[in-house]
């Protein structure tokens, strides 16, 4: 492993499945810390038969194991248990997604383990949390998303609130879960016993915090931020436009000074100007008649043409990719966020680069997700020092 990566020395324990805690793993990997993912002995995680499937296997499950050590533990199993228990003596970050109670009922819970280990951090991502009247709900990202009050502002005010189309509360849980994790990591280094503590994620939470001020503005004002397309509420001009290709480009134009760039630069100068449009506050005021403005001057010109003339006045623009513009995008290779990386097989696949880019201690690939189990011999007698006859006993007993 690459002695330059920042996590190297942690160590984490990773029990969840899909999305949310296993993208926190996922995260730990890239930047150097041995990720131990246990998966259910028969089919492993779920992730691993989802979506796009190449030989058996799905190619997202590639990415989102990269750099983990697989081993196959039956958690439902005493014997299975007891791994997990010694387990949790040699890490650092216990990292889980399993509705709260599920643990404790199997002698899993953070008072079981951090009495074995008292330096232990564990991570608990959950739909609601580990507290509170709906704390024992199942929960998925989907209705975090509800709950949280991000899908009633997502789409049009005509239509049905929509999804964002990849598992955002997911995600933004699990980059909670590897912040929460790395402020424990730096509490325990300064504290005189070395204690570690818990993390309690909550999808719903996780969403909601996104929410920038609708609470203070609902609050103190009484506004209820409603479903606003394309644009920003209050926020002008931030829009989408036609072009005369047919093509659709994103104009960013809400800072005074930027907007005064793009009026001169799409010929009405005579808005550059007008004091009514000076601050924010007068465009929001006057956005449906701004947004007319601008896309009538869209609609005169193809995509390129746009962006040439407003990167050329420095408006922020852009238009909107597909993955099919994003492979071809030279700022994206220049970036090395096009890795490519060679399979099991032997064939080669582009996968998304590392984030965020550290300059003297940067993360990176090792190995794409692991054979199921990959990993049992390594850990199981390297790590717990299991001899083989006892490998043969929870083999026969479906422990592992």
């Amino acid at each position: 492993m690459n002695a330059r990566k920042p996590l190297q020395g942690v160590r984490v324990l990773e029990l969840g499945t899909l999305v949310a805690a296993p993208f926190a793993g996922k995260i730990f990997a890239e930047f150097g810390a041995e990720v131990i993912k246990v998966e259910p002995p028969e089919k492993g995680d779920p992730l691993r038969n989802w979506r796009t499937m190449h030989h058996d296997t799905s190619v997202w499950w590639y990415v989102q194991a990269r750099n983990k050590k697989s081993i196959t533990v039956d958690m439902r199993k005493e014997e299975g248990q007891e791994i997990i228990r010694s387990l949790a003596r040699e890490v650092d970050i216990v990292i889980e997604n399993f509705r709260p109670g599920t643990l404790e009922k199997w002698g899993l819970g953070y008072e079981v383990l951090s009495g074995i280990n008292p330096g232990l951090i564990m991570v608990r991502i959950s739909g609601y949390g580990q507290t509170g009247p709906y704390s024992s709900k199942p929960g998925f990202g989907s209705v975090a998303e509800a709950i949280g009050g991000l899908r009633y502002l997502t789409g049009f005010p005509d239509r049905p609130p929509v999804r964002v189309g990849i598992a955002i509360g997911d995600l933004t849980a699990g980059l909670y879960a590897v912040i929460g994790a790395l402020m424990a990591l730096h509490a325990r280094s300064r504290s005189p016993e070395g204690r570690g503590q818990l993390v309690d994620v909550a999808l719903y939470e996780a969403v909601f915090s996104l929410l920038e001020g609708v609470l203070p503005e609902y609050d103190l004002k009484g506004v209820v931020r409603e479903r606003t397309g394309s644009s920003l509420p209050g926020i002008a001009p931030s829009n989408t436009y036609l072009c005369a290709d047919g093509k659709y480009v994103v104009i960013g134009a809400n800072g005074d000074s930027i907007f005064k760039r793009l009026m001169h630069a799409i010929g009405r100068s005579d808005l550059a100007e007008d004091p009514r449009y000076a601050t924010n506050q007068g465009r929001a005021e006057n956005v449906a008649f701004i947004d007319q403005v601008i896309e009538e001057w869209t609609k005169q010109h193809p995509l390129q043409e746009v962006q040439r003339r407003l990167d050329e006045a420095a408006v922020p623009v852009g238009p909107i990719y597909s993955i099919v513009e994003i492979v071809e995008d030279e700022h994206y290779r220049a970036r090395n966020m096009l890795e490519e990386i060679r399979l099991p097989d032997g064939e080669t696949v582009l996968f998304p680069g590392v984030v965020p880019k550290l300059s003297e201690t940067p993360g990176g690939h090792e190995w794409v997700g692991p054979r199921l189990g990959e990993h049992n011999e390594e850990i199981l007698k390297g790590l717990l020092r299991l001899d083989d006859a006892e490998l043969a006993r929870l083999k026969e007993k479906k422990a592992i």
